[in-house]
């Protein structure tokens, strides 16, 4: 492995160790080794949940970045990503990602670029965004809830961590979907914790539908609950629910959270601890997965001409969810509440250094993604629902 200083070679082992190259660059070029430190960052908060839980959970951070390729096959696609739902194209002035990952997403990238699409959508979006800039597309995404993004790096500070505490025993309840917010509930739970996964009637977690053990790995031993938030007698529910909880986990937009009837900051301010998760921050509107978040906030790898391609698989949700899980078990000196604005292109942007540049290495220096080995059983949805409503009866009642 390469590099000018030990610091340089440092990131480097922790990039080949991780599993990312393997899925970083063309599928007929060689691996390549990303800029930035997001491998050494991920190691570094999987050493602090090691402490904050007495060695307990014991978990290799970097691997966790690439884990999900072990289970659903992935390969590097270069400018499209390893799980081929976003797409790295030039734009007037750069270059942008744009994902089609949701059943709505084609008519969605239709209204963006002004004409119905009944076919394949790229050809179409690729032709627009040459004639049109990064600026462009960002605003006309945003009013639109499209997750697409120029590539526009810019300096960003991830939520550091307070003071350590144990989380053994705590209530979680979990709201979010897809990676990043259940990867933080899962360790949690490893950790000890009690988590109960919330879903609605209408909206399930879509990762239901995705690669079946890694869904069991993140989920397995905690317990689901379906509530519909448009019924009053549920709506109670769900407040109570979130009354009993230690910590909450949700990663949706503020104005959604007020369709639910929920209060992050009067939550912190009661003394829990409130995780905020979501794509720009809590006062941004603007919609993301974890491929266009990352590739947004600078984080791609580039081949020689400069091209660039795309770094691991989503890697902005993993990278998030470590994050997560180190601020879920702190707390401020005080053991007061805490709401954590966790905006994931922040995550993302303060792994990377202007200095810092891409990199090809041999196979034989990488390690593959691998998967941990799954242990119990994910909840069917819903499963838990009237046992949990009857213990909060009791409680509240």
């Amino acid at each position: 492995m390469s590099g000018a200083s030990g610091e340089v070679s440092h990131r480097v082992r922790d990039w080949a160790e991780s599993g990312v190259p393997a899925l970083t660059g063309y599928a007929d070029g060689p691996p390549l080794i990303p800029p930035g430190s997001a491998a050494t960052v991920a190691r570094r908060h999987a050493d602090r949940i090691a402490a904050a839980t007495g060695g307990r959970v014991r978990l290799d951070g970097a691997r966790l970045l690439s884990e999900r390729a072990a289970f659903t096959g992935f390969g590097r696609g270069g400018t499209t990503s390893a799980g081929r739902h976003c797409r790295l194209l030039p734009t007037a002035d750069g270059w942008a990602a744009v994902s089609c990952a949701r059943p709505d997403d084609p008519v969605l990238l239709g209204a963006l670029i002004c004409r119905d699409i009944d076919d394949d959508p790229w050809p179409h979006v690729s032709d627009w965004l040459r004639t049109h800039s990064g600026a462009e597309l960002a605003e006309r995404a945003e009013l639109l809830g499209v997750a697409a993004a120029p590539i526009a790096p810019a300096p960003a500070a991830a939520p550091q961590p307070l003071h350590p505490r144990p989380v053994d025993g705590l209530r979680v309840v979990d709201f979010s979907a897809l990676w990043a917010g259940p990867l933080c509930a899962h360790l949690l739970g490893l950790a000890g914790a009690r988590v109960i996964k919330v879903e609605t009637p209408t909206r399930p977690d879509g990762a239901r539908r995705g690669e079946p053990g890694f869904y069991r790995l993140l989920h397995a031993g905690h317990e689901s609950v379906v509530l519909d938030p448009g019924d009053p007698g549920q709506r109670g529910a769900l407040a109570d629910l979130v009354a009993s909880a230690d910590i909450v986990i949700e990663a949706s937009r503020p104005r959604a959270l007020i369709g639910f009837g929920l209060d992050a900051q009067g939550f912190a301010d009661s003394g829990g601890t409130w995780i905020s998760i979501t794509a720009h921050g809590r006062g941004s509107n603007r919609i993301g997965f974890g491929d266009d978040i990352a590739a947004g906030a600078g984080l791609v790898a580039r081949t020689g001409d400069g091209t660039p391609v795309f770094v691991g698989d989503a890697i902005a949700d993993p990278l998030t969810g470590l994050t997560a899980a180190v601020l879920a078990m702190s707390e401020p000196a005080d053991g007061s509440g805490r709401l954590w604005d966790v905006a994931m292109s922040s995550v993302v942007a303060a792994t990377l250094d202007p200095a810092s540049v891409t990199e090809s290495i041999d196979e034989a220096q990488i390690i593959t993604p691998s998967r941990r080995e799954v242990t119990g059983d994910a909840p069917p949805s819903g499963r838990d629902t009237d046992s949990v409503l009857a213990e909060l009866g009791r409680r509240f009642g």
